[in-house]
């Protein structure tokens, strides 16, 4: 009798704890934070959409290495071609410049914008570097993410704790109340004998 009151009382600690455990731990913010992210991310992570980013950074954003690399260059480049058409043309920068900027719009404006570009095109290669593990993952975790998000309801993980330990406190409770109170035990009247003739 002392062991089974042992392992009831066991088993009402553990109830208690199944259901302590999701409000010790947050889980209601958690789960709720959880599936938020979840259902966010879920455009993001269906295989088409890491197809397309995984094309967009490998055949667009890569190729811009090259140009990136050599915008310094070419930024120095333009500062020094204005003068030298200046000269070669017989004409004042200045004349150089409107003349750019009537026959050559386009042209005179990346020139012009040369210089501010070139913090920008630094940026590139350590971009691409730091997103590239990024995509790497997308393109790993495709399947992955598909099995979190058939998952039940993040919502519903919390009620799989304190659910089971309602259970058990109220099975192991009564259990332990009819062992120390044992007027509570439902008595059977012993069935009518049979009188044999």
């Amino acid at each position: 009798m002392k062991t089974r009151r042992i392992v009831l009382a066991a088993l009402l600690v553990i109830g208690v704890a199944l259901i302590a455990a999701p409000f010790a731990f947050s889980m209601f913010d958690r789960t709720g934070n959880g599936e938020k992210m979840v259902n966010s991310f879920r455009p993001i992570m269906q295989p088409a959409s890491v197809q397309k980013t995984s094309d967009y950074y490998y055949n667009v954003f890569t190729k811009l290495r090259p140009f990136a690399l050599g915008m310094p260059a070419a930024a120095q480049d333009a500062q020094k071609l204005v003068p030298a058409l200046a000269q070669a043309l017989h004409m004042t920068p200045t004349q150089v410049q409107q003349m750019l900027g009537k026959q050559y719009p386009a042209l005179a404006k990346l020139l012009q914008s040369m210089p501010q570009a070139v913090p920008v095109f630094n940026r590139v290669p350590p971009g691409l570097d730091h997103y590239l593990p990024l995509v790497q993952t997308m393109n790993a975790n495709v399947g992955n993410y598909q099995s979190v998000d058939d998952l039940p309801a993040f919502g519903l993980f919390p009620w799989f704790f304190i659910v089971p330990g309602i259970l058990i406190v109220l099975g192991a409770g009564a259990l332990l109340l009819v062992d120390w109170k044992p007027e509570l035990r439902l008595h059977h009247p012993a069935p009518p004998r049979l009188i044999a003739h």
